[in-house]
């Protein structure tokens, strides 16, 4: 365990049962959360690469156009 995150569970220990319960409940979920984006981007890797490549080949093709920031 890092420095860190032992302060950071020294920390947590301080506050109430109740407190240190709603914490871990959201840390938890926030693992969760970035371990299903990871695998979730992992998986669209191929596609993701594939409109890339498409959205450069158009651009170099010259069927892009500069988006300004104030139209927007």
């Amino acid at each position: 365990m890092t420095a860190l995150l032992e302060s950071a569970f020294t920390e947590a220990g301080k506050l109430s049962p109740a407190e240190q319960d709603v914490l871990a409940a959201r840390l938890l979920a926030e693992l969760k959360d970035e371990d299903e984006f990871d695998r979730t981007i992992a998986a669209t890797a191929d596609k993701l690469a594939m409109l890339a490549n498409e959205a450069l080949a158009e651009h170099r093709a010259g069927q892009t156009q500069r988006l300004d920031p104030d139209q927007l």
